[in-house]
């Protein structure tokens, strides 16, 4: 296996970095006031769930974490508040345990997130972004408009946990006026492709470096597997049938009484979602969502399928055959229109299974970026070659078979954060996120 970069699309350099760091940075605080804005103060700093910090706690770290590599890294300055710096140190502290600490309150938190960014706009107009590897291309810039728009979506799944009135609107996804997919599901030809990126600025440690995997013929859905297909699952005895689960999978439905998706419930020989606040019948044609990977292995196994390895979803994502180029995106090198896909919260919900046909990859495969993450069959490992950059924890200490990957973003995630290299990972139990998943099987 060789590093390759020849087969890569490169993204074309934008006119102005500051501009577009200027508006990466600028869209994420929008967002995240959006998040904390409509709550109250008892909402912001209490714990919805023991899997989730306060919302407060998360507004902080917002600014710590951009204190840390714009003032202080890039700049050269001393802490602003150097008593809450280990508040604030994702590793120092679990999220069980984060309300218990001496938290800014909400006004002192949102002060000190503003005080941090006006000098951040300022170090901005002043730093070439070249010379060093934080600073060329404005990478550390867009590496910390991707860590509050991480922390946004992180927030948005808070706002799903949380109990209460709904709090956040946006407008249902339109219904797709294009084309229906051809068949439930595509052959993607066996061969050579490149995956991962060394050309992308923006892109994280752990998408890096670019390299070749050769795969053998493959088929793969068409569309992610949706709440009607999964109802088919659990209608058939699913979850109470053990040889369709890992040992460990089966092991937590058993002890926590697992039946059904996260947030499901059945009324009246009908299956309700809670969604952000709503009650509401379980659309059919949705992606589902809030399974975990035990969830996604035990439907694959039942349908006589399997989950797609990581390199197989990215070879079905970016592989052109007819040029043997690896795209940004499915649909080609161009950043994300809300023609393309279902990103950045425009809407608290995916679209419905085979929207977005301008978003297609080349071999027609649908909905690959944005509505729901995809569960992989792969454990979280390194590239060859791989370099921590610019830090071990965000990456290199989570690798090994405790986390699996997911792909392709959800609408919770904002098109920064989101690439057809962009690699997500989590413990195979969680169920929170905006997880789905799409099958796939050997020629």
């Amino acid at each position: 296996m060789t590093t390759e970069t020849h087969h890569e699309s490169a993204p074309t350099a934008p006119p102005d970095l500051r501009e577009r760091a200027v508006a990466a940075l600028s869209a994420a605080r929008a967002r995240t006031a959006g998040l904390t804005d409509p709550v109250s103060d008892a909402d912001l700093t209490a714990q919805h769930s023991p899997l989730m910090s306060p919302l407060v706690w998360d507004l902080a770290h917002i600014g710590s974490m951009e204190e840390l590599w714009l003032l202080r890294e890039v700049a050269g300055r001393e802490s602003m508040h150097p008593e809450i710096d280990p508040l604030y140190d994702a590793f120092e502290h679990p999220r069980s345990e984060r309300p218990k600490l001496p938290l800014l309150g909400p006004e002192a938190a949102r002060r000190y997130a503003a005080e941090v960014r006006g000098r951040v706009f300022d170090l901005l107009e002043r730093t070439p972004l070249e010379g060093t590897a934080l600073l060329d291309g404005g990478y550390v810039f867009g590496m910390i408009a991707q860590h509050e728009q991480q922390h946004d979506e992180t927030m948005l799944i808070t706002h799903q946990l949380r109990q209460g009135a709904a709090v956040l609107t946006a407008p249902d996804p339109e219904p797709s006026r294009g084309p229906a997919p051809e068949g439930p599901e595509v052959l993607v030809p066996g061969g050579p492709f490149t995956m991962g990126t060394s050309a992308e600025p923006w892109s994280l440690d752990n998408e890096r470096p670019a390299h070749v995997r050769d795969l053998p013929p493959f088929w793969i859905d068409t569309v992610p597997v949706t709440n009607s297909a999964y109802q088919a699952f659990m209608a058939d005895g699913g979850y109470r049938e053990p040889r369709w689960w890992a040992p460990e999978g089966w092991e937590q439905i058993r002890t926590h009484d697992i039946g059904s998706p996260l947030f499901w419930r059945q009324e009246g020989g009908q299956w309700l979602r809670r969604r952000f606040g709503v009650t509401e019948p379980v659309p059919a044609d949705e992606p589902v969502l809030h399974v975990s990977w035990y969830e996604a292995d035990a439907y694959a196994r039942w349908a006589g399928r399997r989950l797609p390895t990581e390199a197989e979803w990215e070879k079905a994502a970016r592989h052109d055959p007819a040029t043997g180029r690896s795209r940004r995106y499915p649909w080609g090198d161009a950043d994300p229109t809300p023609a393309h896909a279902n990103l950045g919260q425009r809407h608290l919900r995916p679209a419905g299974a085979g929207a977005y046909p301008a978003g297609a990859s080349p071999l027609g495969v649908r909905q690959l970026i944005g509505d729901v993450w995809e569960w992989t069959s792969s454990d979280f490992l390194p590239y060859p070659g791989f370099r921590p950059f610019p830090y071990r924890e965000y990456s290199e200490v989570f690798f090994g078979p405790e986390h699996k990957v997911l792909r392709g973003g959800s609408f919770a995630v904002d098109q920064v954060a989101c690439r057809g290299t962009f690699r997500n990972w989590d413990l195979p139990v969680r169920r929170q996120i905006f997880s789905g998943f799409r099958t796939a099987r050997d020629l």
